[in-house]
């Protein structure tokens, strides 16, 4: 009878033991099914163009509830980028954005070859050969700035019209971080969609020297509306320029144009209209990819040049944001509906009309946009660098 008592004993002590290591195996099996991706931001949240990244982070976690975990680190400059991505490589990250131009974020790539590094546009416009691992993304905001110009031109024509403003008045200022590419294609756009419905009009531009400074963006813009500008648009991260305009509104007929987020809160007396690129379309469908075991530029629609991606009003990557009906002109939505539907089809050129460009830097570098010319045709950077005689000045 012992016999049989120590048995049954033996036997439930080692079912015992199997159920515990099961279950301590269950309870220690690493989330092999959960993709890890690392947002490494330039800013943070309080400047719009990092919040409006963060939207797409966002984004993606909602799409893949219980899937998909992220990690994030703000504020990190372009040379400091290196930690925070072996940070996130040791926390598991198969698949890391970066909103900066960082260098640093480019020498990761070979490191880890089994991690999918996807950068904003960055250099994809210099045809070099990059890991495969290496992607890069942007909207074409230049047709979303078109846009908005046209809401701005559709004020200054209202102005003109009623003999509010005399033609020689309709002054646009534009607040840009730096004389590069990417600003300079975004001004010419912003104002050739001015042109379009007040062709009177000219713009004087300010460079801040600072791709985020709240002070220097208040200060170029208080300087251009000092100078006349009734226009005021950006290129710049901060709400500085948007401030200054309500600011002066109460005193000087001025509006504002924005840039990544809705203004209309800090600027509801003077901020027209802003616009955005919307990252989501991109964030989603790379983890999609990442996820399913797809390269990312088969996944991922929209105009695909080797590792680089980019679209447009087409696919939705970029936005035109609320119009602020109680300052714009009449008329002025149906304008912009027209001309976001012609740009979804394709039938709307932007850079054409009887302008002469010229590179600042090599002068006899020229473009006539008598024969037009079509940004972002071969890859997500833009190459608009021409700056408009006559109807553009830098200071």
């Amino acid at each position: 009878m012992k016999r049989v008592y120590i048995t049954t004993i033996v036997t439930a002590l080692l079912m015992l033991a199997i159920f515990g290591t099961a279950f301590s195996a269950w309870e220690s099996k690493p989330e092999t099914d959960v993709l890890k991706v690392g947002f490494i931001y330039e800013n943070d949240e309080s400047t719009p163009y990092t919040y409006n990244f963060m939207l797409a982070q966002y984004a993606l976690e909602r799409q893949f509830p219980g899937q998909v975990q992220t990690y994030a680190f703000s504020n990190v400059r372009e040379n400091e980028t290196l930690e925070p991505v072996h940070e996130l490589v040791r926390r598991g990250c198969t698949l890391i954005f970066s909103n900066s131009y960082s260098d640093q974020f480019v020498q990761a790539v070979e490191t880890y070859p089994d991690v999918q590094f996807c950068q904003s546009s960055y250099n994809s416009a210099d045809h070099k050969r990059y890991p495969a691992n290496y992607h890069t993304f942007n909207g074409a905001i230049y047709q979303a700035r078109y846009v908005t110009g046209i809401a701005a031109g559709m004020k200054l024509r209202d102005w003109i019209d009623s003999r509010v403003i005399e033609p020689g008045e309709a002054l646009v200022g534009y607040v840009g971080a730096f004389p590069t590419v990417e600003v300079i294609s975004g001004y010419t756009a912003f104002l050739l969609g001015v042109r379009s419905v007040a062709p009177e009009a000219t713009m004087r531009v300010r460079y801040t020297g600072s791709w985020s400074s709240f002070k220097k963006e208040k200060a170029c813009a208080e300087a251009l509306i000092d100078e006349g500008c009734l226009v005021i648009g950006q290129h710049t991260d901060t709400i500085g320029p948007a401030v200054a305009c309500e600011m002066a509104g109460a005193d000087r007929r001025v509006i504002h144009v924005g840039y990544n987020q809705d203004m209309v809160d800090i600027a509801p007396n003077t901020s027209l209209i802003s616009c955005r690129v919307n990252w989501t379309p991109y964030v989603v469908g790379a983890a999609q990819a990442v996820l399913d075991r797809k390269p990312i530029e088969k996944a991922v629609e929209g105009s695909v040049h080797d590792s680089d991606i980019c679209a447009g009003f087409d696919l939705g990557w970029v936005q035109v944001l609320d119009l602020n009906k109680q300052i714009a002109a009449f008329g002025t939505q149906e304008k912009l509906d027209k001309a976001v539907e012609a740009l979804r089809r394709g039938t709307l050129e932007v850079y054409r009309g009887d302008y002469t460009g010229v590179d600042p830097i090599n002068p006899s570098d020229t473009c006539d946009l008598k024969l037009g010319y079509q940004e972002n045709e071969k890859n997500s950077w833009p190459t608009f660098h021409y700056i408009l005689n006559d109807v553009i000045t830098v200071e």
